[in-house]
């Protein structure tokens, strides 16, 4: 099976479909991580921190910020969790199981840190999130949140660390355009 993921991966005929089934084979189906959430300012200074833990199981996602339990929200009203630049979606990347997702051949073949992506556009009634998939591994490089052409958020893994037998992002980005802050989301623990 993976043998056979990876060469859909390195074919250029891979449809989006296939590509976004690849990227979604990567993320446990349950799992249960935890780790901290800290908006800071463009010096890098912490403006704010809060401890999350986040479980997925049988299909059903869990989500608590500083020990509050957190209501999935509706796909139109992600907003941002205690004014962070990170929303549900970040955290849990609800996006790459929508339903409704084409190649954005503008900009196929873009890289992000080295690694040739297909670029996918993911959509959800009025909400679109383009994602980059690296061809060779599968895995999830980048997203970003948009309305029209204009870029709203963007997230970024910035370093990735072996949990168990599994590799992951285990440090990302999240920003809102503009706003003049950032979030880094740490996953400190994962089963």
């Amino acid at each position: 099976m993976i043998a056979m993921i990876a060469s859909l991966l390195l074919s250029t005929n891979a449809t989006p479909r296939e590509l976004v089934m690849s990227c979604r084979t990567i993320i446990p189906p349950d799992v249960e991580l935890s780790g901290r959430i800290a908006l800071r300012n463009r010096k890098g200074i912490v403006k704010a921190e809060h401890t999350y833990s986040l479980t997925r199981s049988n299909s059903v996602t869990r989500l608590s910020v500083d020990g509050v339990a957190l209501e999935r929200p509706s796909a139109a009203n992600d907003a941002s969790i205690l004014g962070t630049d990170v929303t549900w979606s970040d955290l849990t990347l609800d996006y790459l199981w929508w339903d409704d997702f084409s190649f954005d051949a503008e900009r196929e073949g873009e890289s992000v840190h080295g690694q040739v992506c297909a670029v996918v556009v993911m959509k959800n009634g009025d909400r679109r999130v383009r994602v980059w998939i690296d061809r060779k591994t599968g895995a999830l490089m980048q997203a970003e949140e948009f309305d029209g052409e204009r870029p709203l958020r963007c997230l970024w893994g910035t370093r990735i660390k072996k949990f168990g037998d599994r590799w992951m992002a285990n440090v990302m980005e999240v920003e809102t355009i503009g706003s003049g802050h950032r979030t880094k989301i740490t996953v400190e623990e994962l089963k």
